[in-house]
């Protein structure tokens, strides 16, 4: 296969692996949300869903290894249980929420079903997809996502020729805060470290490219698909900012449900249906596969192993995946205030130059970002108010994210100390 149309090809299948349930419900809805001040939670929405999980694909690039070796200048052991943990909340959470969103707005309008069947058929499906590892790419690449861009950008571009009111103003203290944290619930800082490593055994698998060869293919596509994601973002963000002055909605899905009917007419629920399917179904698989190819890692590369993980990740999903999308959005929260932090500086330490990011530098970035998370998580399973003064000593607690400041100094710090400890004449 030409070297390009491969590039092109695994850019498709990134952005199709990203972009999955919370992807399409919640731009739409910040938005509406943020009225007129929607460009601030768009550039806050990216960075935190965009920006870092394509530096997490850039970082595989480099490694071109699993998620152990994401976190291995930590420790082995911490390696394992970072990654065990990802895994876990990545198929008890987002996943199963891939089906959830399917069914309320692909299936529940037009058929008498139960949630629980179609949990079942969507697993089943996505089971058969994941046993099929070697095709991966291609399904996804060639077929399923091309539709799913198609029926984006009509929705976006129709949008905007509506005749409404002016937007309304946002209803957020902080909309590039606000922006930053939504972005958490696509859950794509951890389908960054989980998709890449599908991504890079997907080409290993078809043994045609060398290290560099997979290193600038998977950097190349990676920026491509972080080009596509954060223009449709945007677009669906501003179609949602731009309906806020005339729509009275309180839920994400019905919203996205008013907008692909106002602009594609009485048959837009039609394509929404299958829009929500074909983009909750291909990051399922997504995410299944890469889980399986981890527990192979561990296992040595057993093929049991492989088939097992596969089953019990769709099982997992049928369980949880009958719930309402949004019962599964809020049990997530506190997953997301313990897990993000520490993965979002593990992306950015694995994409910079090694000079800057050694083990003692990994280390206590990732302890301090830990301990200055632990409030953050905590305030789920607190009174209101009981961690106030804890939090008014940290820089941004208030806005979730008072472990930036504490990580970004450890990480100047850490670095000044090697610089001149390396400077230092010996026995000096």
């Amino acid at each position: 296969m030409n070297y390009n149309k491969q590039t092109y090809l695994v850019a498709f299948a990134l952005f199709s692996l990203f972009f999955g349930a919370g992807n399409l419900i919640l731009p739409p809805f910040l938005g509406y949300n943020a009225g007129n001040s929607w460009a601030w939670v768009a550039i806050g929405f990216a960075l935190s869903g965009v920006v870092i999980p394509i530096l997490a694909i850039y970082g595989y690039a480099r490694l071109q290894g699993t998620l152990l070796d994401f976190a291995k200048k930590v420790s082995p052991k911490f390696a394992l249980l970072y990654a065990i943990i990802v895994y876990c909340i990545c198929v008890s959470l987002p996943s199963p929420r891939t089906a959830s969103v399917a069914y309320q707005i692909a299936i529940a309008p037009y058929f008498d079903i139960t949630s629980l069947s179609v949990s079942v058929i969507y697993f089943t499906l996505v089971l058969l997809f994941a046993l099929n590892r070697t095709h991966i790419l291609s399904l996804i690449g060639k077929f399923l996502t091309p539709l799913i861009i198609l029926i984006l950008l009509l929705i976006i571009t129709l949008g905007f020729f509506a005749d409404l009111a002016p937007m309304g103003s946002t209803i957020f203290e902080n909309t590039f805060t606000n922006g930053i944290l939504e972005g958490y619930q696509t859950f794509d800082a951890l389908g960054g470290v989980v998709v890449g490593g599908v991504i890079v055994i997907s080409l290993t698998l078809q043994g045609k490219y060398n290290y560099q060869e997979k290193k600038r293919m998977i950097a190349r596509s990676g920026l491509l698909a972080g080009i596509g994601l954060f223009v449709i973002y945007s677009g669906l963000i501003a179609l949602g900012a731009y309906y806020s002055g005339d729509l009275q909605v309180t839920e994400r899905t019905e919203l996205l449900k008013i907008l692909s009917k106002n602009t594609l007419g009485a048959y837009g629920t039609a394509f929404l249906g299958v829009l929500v399917a074909l983009a909750c179904f291909t990051t399922a698989v997504g995410i299944v596969t890469g889980t399986a190819d981890f527990v192979k890692g561990i296992a040595k590369n057993t093929p049991w192993a492989y088939t097992v993980t596969s089953a019990v990740g769709c099982l997992i999903g049928v369980l949880v995946g009958q719930f309402d999308v949004g019962f599964i959005i809020n049990i997530a929260l506190p997953a997301l205030m313990f897990i993000y932090p520490i993965t979002i500086v593990l992306i950015i330490l694995n994409s910079m130059p090694t000079k800057f990011a050694s083990a003692l530098v990994f280390r206590a970035v990732t302890l301090i970002t830990f301990v200055f998370s632990i409030p953050d998580f905590l305030q789920f399973f607190m009174t209101q108010g009981s961690l106030d003064g804890i939090k008014k000593w940290i820089p941004f607690a208030d806005q979730g994210m008072g472990w930036i400041l504490p990580g970004l100094l450890v990480f100047i710090g850490v670095n000044i100390f090697e610089y001149y400890k390396k400077e230092a004449p010996i026995g000096g």
